[in-house]
C-alpha cells in the first residue's frame, strides 16, 4: 500500500527542521515504518523543491553508496544520489563553516564536470565518456540530520543522500590523461595519514558510477546536462571532522585539494 502525502511530508519537515535548526532526529525508518526507496526518494524530492523555492540553485548531483561494502551493510546492491546545490560548495583551501554541518565526515572523491547533455533513454559509457568536459580532485563532506548516524536506505536517501558540501581543487584535467580506476588516493589531516584508496573502490571505476547515475536520472526525468557537476562518490573510508582540521586529498594524476574547518566548535545536537 502506497504510502500516504501526508506521512511522506511529515517526514520531510522533520529533516527540513533538523537541516534549519541544527538538531537531529530518530532515524525515519523507525518513526514512519514501511518506508521504502521510492517513498525516501518522494521525500527527499519535497525538499528539494522546498530549496529551489526558497532560491537555491541545482548544481549537479552527488552519487553515494559506491563502495560494495557500504551497500552490503545496508542491505542494497546499487548506488543512491543526492542533489548539489550552489550554497554547497567551497574552494579549495577556503575555509569551512562547521555552522552548516552535521555531524560531518570527509571522503576524496573524483568531481565530474559534464560538457554535454545526456538526455538520451539509457546513456553509454561512450556517451558518458564523451559528455565529460574535465575531472577535479574533491572532498565531499557529508552529513546526517538522523542522530548519531543510525542510518539504513530509506533514512539516508530521504536525508539527501546524507550530503553536507563539498570542497573542489582548482585545476582541471581531462578525462583522457588519467586511468581512474588506478588512480591511488591518500588523505592526511593536519599532515597525518588518515584515508587511502584508489578509483577501483567507486564502482571499480568512478566512470562506473556516473554512467549509473547518467541512466537514473534519465529514467526519472530529470538528465545530466551541460555544465553539472557530479560527485563520484568515496574512493576510500570516510573520517570523521574536528573543528580546526585540515584535510588535503591527493589523487594520483588529477591532483590535490584541501579542506579547511573552521576553528568554532560544532552545534551540539538538540
Amino acid at each position: 500500500m502506497p504510502t500516504h502525502p501526508a506521512t511522506l511530508a511529515e517526514a520531510a519537515n522533520a529533516l527540513w527542521r533538523a537541516g534549519e535548526t541544527g538538531g537531529f532526529i530518530p532515524p525515519l525508518r523507525e518513526t514512519y515504518a514501511g518506508l521504502d526507496s521510492e517513498d525516501a526518494y518522494a521525500i527527499q524530492r519535497i525538499n528539494t523543491e522546498r530549496k529551489v523555492a526558497a532560491g537555491r540553485r541545482i548544481v549537479g548531483c552527488k552519487i553515494g553508496l559506491t563502495a560494495r561494502v557500504v551497500q552490503e551493510q545496508l542491505g542494497v546492491d546499487q548506488p543512491d544520489f543526492g542533489m548539489l546545490f550552489d550554497d554547497m560548495g567551497y574552494g579549495d583551501g577556503e575555509t569551512v563553516p562547521l555552522s552548516k554541518l552535521h555531524q560531518a565526515k570527509v571522503e576524496a572523491e573524483v568531481a565530474f564536470v559534464l560538457g554535454r547533455d545526456l538526455d538520451m533513454s539509457h546513456p553509454g559509457h561512450v556517451d558518458v565518456l564523451k559528455a565529460v568536459d574535465h575531472l577535479l580532485p574533491a572532498i565531499e563532506i557529508v552529513g546526517s540530520r538522523i542522530a548519531n548516524w543510525n542510518i539504513r536506505l530509506v533514512d539516508t536517501v530521504a536525508d539527501n543522500a546524507s550530503s553536507g558540501a563539498y570542497v573542489l581543487g582548482g585545476t582541471p584535467r581531462l578525462p583522457r590523461d588519467i586511468d581512474l580506476r588506478l588512480a591511488g588516493m591518500a588523505m592526511t589531516r593536519g599532515g597525518e595519514p588518515v584515508s587511502v584508496g584508489a578509483g577501483a573502490a567507486c564502482l571499480a571505476h568512478p566512470l562506473n558510477a556516473l554512467v549509473w547515475l547518467a541512466r537514473t536520472m534519465a529514467r526519472v526525468g530529470r538528465p545530466l546536462r551541460a555544465g553539472d557537476l557530479v560527485l563520484s562518490g568515496a574512493l576510500g573510508p570516510m573520517v570523521p571532522v574536528n573543528a580546526g582540521d585540515v584535510f588535503d586529498a591527493r589523487i594520483n594524476g588529477l591532483g590535490s585539494v584541501r579542506a579547511v574547518f573552521e576553528t568554532t566548535a560544532a552545534k551540539a545536537p538538540t
